[in-house]
């Protein structure tokens, strides 16, 4: 795990980054500086007219925000979205429970290989599917196993 940042509009995700790392034993650290994370996180809503880093490791984008994002230099990029396109997308969404999936399989910004899959995702009441998958993908990026992503907000 390692240092990120999150461009969002109050959805909650990095909140819920923080909260999911303090359980896993605490994030590594934050970035210093803000031009050049390991991870860049930018949400559904924020996607639209963000001013983004130039540089970055690993960029999670909304799949939708496609070529609006290569003005960024990342050595690699995660879309996740509805399209079967994306690399992470929803499968299924079932109550409280939505299923992701994961298309292809993404190195970690620790260079560990999470391999194609689908996992569910318990929601927290009210929650927003595509925030909750941003989080939810951050949190794999991170290094976090998919088994142990637990509840996720948004």
């Amino acid at each position: 795990m390692e240092c990120f940042q999150v461009l969002e509009t109050g959805e909650g995700i990095e909140r819920t980054i923080l909260r999911k790392l303090r359980g896993q034993g605490g994030p590594r650290g934050r970035c210093a500086s803000e031009n050049h994370p390991a991870l860049l996180v930018v949400s559904p809503r924020a996607a639209e007219g963000a001013v983004l880093p130039v540089h970055c490791r690993t960029v999670l984008l909304p799949g939708e925000m496609g070529e609006r994002a290569f003005p960024i230099r990342a050595a690699s990029a995660v879309s996740y979205g509805v399209s079967p396109r994306d690399s992470l997308t929803i499968s299924s969404h079932e109550g409280e429970i939505l299923w992701a999936a994961l298309q292809r399989e993404l190195v970690t910004v620790d260079g560990r290989v999470v391999e194609r899959q689908e996992f569910p995702l318990a929601l927290e009441s009210g929650t927003e599917p595509l925030p909750a998958l941003a989080a939810a993908g951050a949190l794999l990026l991170l290094g976090v196993p998919p088994e142990e992503l637990g509840p996720v907000s948004g």
